[in-house]
């Protein structure tokens, strides 16, 4: 169960109706200037940061990724409502700090294309779908090494590291990776990608999952954090 069904089991939603829509429709337009604007004069009525994410902005992005899925935006679209939800979190980062509740509004997600290897296209992609499913994405970007995935995890304390490789020689980064997250001790779940991978590779190495695509990648990493059922009521 998400948060924001955990809130809404508790006491009716934080978030007006009709802001909910504005949120949507800033998004929409990619209007970073409206969704960073709509962000300060909801912390200005008094509605705290942790719901105006859960509650608005997480459902708007759902809503974006669902639409892209069926052709009725496009990346560049996509795109847009992304740095529109950034802008507005810029604002809403400090409150949600104060709060102690930064962690809980976004899971992080270390992503990046595994040492070797320079295919972007399919990761970037990944990293869209997720940022608009409510995570936060810290992009790596592609020849990152084993070690730096693991640092990087540690510094942010992520909830997932998500490696692609595009080549059948840099898959073994693949399980590199899996091994120096275990060996630190790390409880960061792993998830693994890209075209030669398969469910089978992401057994043999131990790690937590495999994504096929941009879409799977969403829905193993919302099943993985356990917040399918959140998703699925919002």
């Amino acid at each position: 169960m998400g948060n924001a069904d955990m809130v809404s089991d508790i006491m009716p939603a934080s978030v007006p109706k009709e802001l909910r829509e504005e949120i949507k429709k800033a998004f929409l337009e990619g209007d970073r200037v409206k969704a960073e604007t709509i962000a300060r004069e909801a912390l200005s009525a008094g509605i705290a940061a942790v719901h105006i994410v859960e509650e608005g902005f997480v459902p708007a992005l759902k809503r974006m990724g669902e639409l892209f899925e069926t052709g009725e935006v496009f990346l560049p679209e996509l795109m847009m409502a992304g740095d529109a939800m950034k802008a507005a979190m810029k604002v809403l980062e400090p409150e949600l700090r104060k709060s102690g509740g930064r962690s809980d509004a976004r899971p992080k997600i270390v992503l990046g294309t595994v040492e070797g290897d320079i295919h972007e296209i399919g990761k970037n992609i990944v990293g869209i779908m997720l940022e608009t499913a409510g995570y936060e994405v810290i992009d790596l970007g592609m020849e990152v090494e084993a070690a730096d995935f693991v640092k990087a995890a540690k510094e942010h304390d992520a909830a997932v590291i998500g490696a692609s490789a595009l080549l059948t020689t840099t898959m073994e980064h693949q399980k590199e990776i899996v091994a120096l997250a275990k060996a630190a001790g790390l409880k960061t779940k792993i998830i693994v990608g890209g075209a030669p991978v398969t469910q089978v590779w992401a057994d043999e190495i131990g790690a937590d999952g495999y994504a096929e695509d941009a879409k799977d990648a969403v829905i193993l990493v919302d099943t993985i954090l356990h917040r399918a059922k959140g998703r699925e009521s919002n």
